[in-house]
């Protein structure tokens, strides 16, 4: 198989991102153009709730047990630490129907978090020749993109909500991208939330301000608000649904 094209998302929290996110996997998997893996990098994401899958395993805890293991002694006889490692983290590959997601979680202790960083990286290198697309849900701070987590980029998604301060943070996210040289294929912001799909002056002329390159406005969305208030995965909304179907346009418009 071909090398994946790799997607990477990123936002502040509070805008939509993992809701954006969710919806683009969902359109992804509808293409029928491969098979999808998820990457769920962000220790305070969601993701599967969005895309209504369980969580049964992370990396963070299976870093935990294998801490545990090692200090209470009860790895298999005959199995190296690097064995039962390789095994354990095998199991973290959740397999859906239409993707494969990897969840990182939350580790506990001082150092885990880049042992852990160090697990993902090689277990979507392991994976990713498996692949047609991967889409990872990044922190803020776009930790993982810069520690080479992604073999490479193909399509960053800044998404803000439409606020000049939401605009703003993007900008920043968007400077750091280019301070550390990523050269993603193509980058654009994606602004959500807007009432009516429709962005104020303000906005529009903060988003010119910072140069960013605007892929497409998603509206105010009733049906995500109502997922999101009752637990519901709103990535499973009817493609009908107003957010879904302006999300559609703007993946189709950058050749997605």
């Amino acid at each position: 198989m071909a090398t994946p094209h790799t997607i990477a998302v990123a936002g502040k929290g509070g805008v939509g991102k993992t809701t954006t996110c969710g919806m683009i996997i969902d359109y992804l998997c509808k293409k029928h153009d491969g098979p999808v893996l998820v990457v769920d990098a962000d220790a305070n994401s969601n993701l599967n709730e969005v895309l209504g899958v369980e969580a049964e395993v992370t990396l963070g805890q299976i870093r935990e047990e294998m801490a545990q293991a090692e200090l209470k002694g009860t790895i298999p006889v005959g199995m190296t630490k690097a064995d039962y490692a390789e095994m354990k983290f095998g199991d973290a590959l959740i397999e859906e129907d239409d993707f494969d997601m990897i969840i990182m979680g939350r580790t506990q202790g001082k150092g885990c978090y880049c042992y852990v960083n160090g697990v993902l990286k090689a277990q979507v290198d392991k994976y990713a020749k498996n692949y047609s697309y991967i889409v990872m849900d990044n922190e803020a701070g776009l930790e993982h993109v810069a520690r080479g987590t992604l073999p490479h980029v193909d399509t960053m998604l800044l998404i803000s909500d439409c606020s000049r301060r939401g605009i703003q943070a993007v900008a920043r996210l968007a400077e750091m991208v280019n301070d550390m040289e990523l050269n993603p294929g193509q980058m654009g912001l994606i602004v959500n939330r807007a009432p009516g799909g429709v962005l104020e002056d303000g906005v529009k002329q903060e988003i010119e301000k910072h140069g960013l390159k605007l892929f497409g406005v998603l509206p105010q969305d009733d049906e995500v608000y109502r997922c999101d208030c009752n637990g519901e995965p709103s990535a499973k909304l009817p493609d009908s649904d107003g957010m879904k179907a302006a999300l559609r346009r703007v993946l189709k418009d950058i050749g997605l």
